[in-house]
């Protein structure tokens, strides 16, 4: 453990107190063959990788995980905190929400369901897929080498299928049950700190909304139905009126008849980081109404309907828990969810998410979180590294980057673990003294990148 580099044990230090003095050693071993490994994110890959093939006591990294004892939840709360002093010092948080299926078949895994594949699905055609449904938190910052926002993931649930829940006698919950507990376990962890979540239209649940405006609120952005039933607040109570308070005032139109009304008085603005693109021209029209259903608690919101000058994708309607947010704030936030699909694409090319093979209960429920926090540990690396000099991107003929990815920063932490001089060793122990240098730092480059 003396041989790893300093960088690399400070952040690992704070996660000490989550493992006993017994398994931490095997704990940073299985961090770094995670790093290295190329291909599949198994536990025999993480040891081939690290030339412990022939080690006897191969069981013994298994245990780590389907056997050991320790708190995923303490982890992230750990990873939770580096990531804000590391970012995101002061100020609020602004979180992403996002659940993703990893594809699994196998009789022993017992938590899988049937559940639409967000992929390969479209609006037109529907594909099934067999597999674990997994809810993400994540946090959206700045990344200041990146020059973009960057999401996090830092806390992970398992959500099990609702057959899972009926053998086995449990009540079902639901995405937004678990997104609800969630998101009070982070304002638990972050006394103080505003929280502005962003989530797509799987969360426009008045119930859920108004449960998270209750103590100190939570402010969500997600989408809103163009025929949602929208009024006026509820007229103040007359001094000696009977009946019960009403709940809501006069009805008002509905958002799609307001996109087709020529009297709607559209403004023109700038909208930066605007899916892939640095800034774009968009119409808004916004106003405050509260959102009301039978047998539910009205909801006031603020709504913001978005249409694009261009005609290139189909107007749309966003809402705010929090009234005194501004339109461009809106967008500018829910923007940010894009990035939560970036990171479920990023973990599932280079961190080897979907490649796992435990079948054990305990096992697969703390897999597939580490696999996505694994995401947020090489941010922390990567700026940790590029602190002190300027990032290093990748380049090609036919691919012009000028700015750091993931992948990048990936590669920077294994060129750092995986040191050149180790192929200079290597290829004198073979006799091959003849290699130029820069064949070897080719070698190791391409050894870095490889997925």
């Amino acid at each position: 453990m003396t041989l790893l580099p300093r960088w690399f044990t400070g952040v690992l230090k704070e996660f000490a107190p989550v493992f006993s003095a017994r398994i931490w050693p095997q704990v940073h071993l299985l961090v770094v063959g995670a790093l290295l490994s190329p291909g599949k994110r198994t536990v025999t890959a993480a040891l081939r990788v690290l030339g412990l093939a022939d080690d006897p006591r191969f069981g013994t990294f298994h245990r780590l995980l389907n056997r050991a004892r320790w708190s995923s939840l303490q982890a992230s709360r750990v990873l939770l905190g580096l990531l804000l002093m590391a970012l995101v010092p002061s100020g609020p948080l602004v979180l992403g929400l996002d659940d993703t299926i990893e594809r699994r078949t196998g009789a022993k895994i017992r938590a899988k369901g049937i559940y639409r594949d967000p992929v390969r699905s479209s609006h037109g055609h529907f594909v099934r897929a067999s597999g674990l449904r997994w809810l993400s938190l994540m946090l959206l910052t700045p990344i200041p080498w990146a020059h973009r926002i960057w999401a996090l993931p830092f806390l992970t649930a398992l959500v099990p299928s609702q057959r899972y829940n009926e053998e086995r006698g449990h009540p079902h919950r639901t995405l937004t049950d678990w997104a609800r507990q969630m998101l009070r376990v982070v304002q638990r962890w972050c006394p103080g700190r505003q929280l502005i979540v962003v989530a797509d239209n799987a969360y426009a649940s008045i119930a859920w909304l108004h449960d998270l405006q209750q103590g100190y609120p939570i402010t969500v952005i997600t989408r809103l139905r163009l025929d949602a039933a929208l009024y006026d607040p509820a007229p103040e109570r007359r001094a000696g009126q009977m009946g019960r308070p009403r709940l809501k005032g006069d009805r008002l139109p509905t958002l799609a008849s307001r996109v087709h009304d020529p009297e709607t008085r559209w403004e023109r603005l700038q909208v930066g980081r605007w899916y892939g693109e640095t800034n774009r021209e968009v119409e808004i029209v916004s106003q405050t109404a509260v959102w009301y259903h039978n047998g539910l608690p009205p909801l006031p919101v603020r709504w913001v309907l978005v249409r694009d000058p261009k005609g290139k994708f189909s107007t749309q309607a966003l809402l705010c828990t929090n009234l005194l947010q501004t339109p461009i704030q809106i967008l500018e936030y829910f923007v940010q969810r894009w990035q939560l699909e970036v990171t479920f694409e990023e973990v599932r090319a280079h961190l080897g998410v979907e490649t796992q093979r435990q079948w054990s209960d305990l096992a697969i429920a703390r897999t597939a979180p580490a696999l996505l926090g694994l995401f947020s540990l090489v941010t922390l690396m990567a700026h940790e590294r590029w602190q002190s000099h300027e990032p290093w991107v990748r380049r090609a003929a036919w691919y012009a980057k000028t700015l750091p990815t993931f992948v990048d920063a990936l590669a920077e932490v294994r060129r750092a673990l995986w040191k050149v001089p180790t192929f200079r060793t290597f290829a004198s122990e073979r006799e091959m003294v003849q290699v130029p240098l820069e064949f070897i730092e080719r070698l190791t480059d391409a050894l870095c990148y490889a997925a």
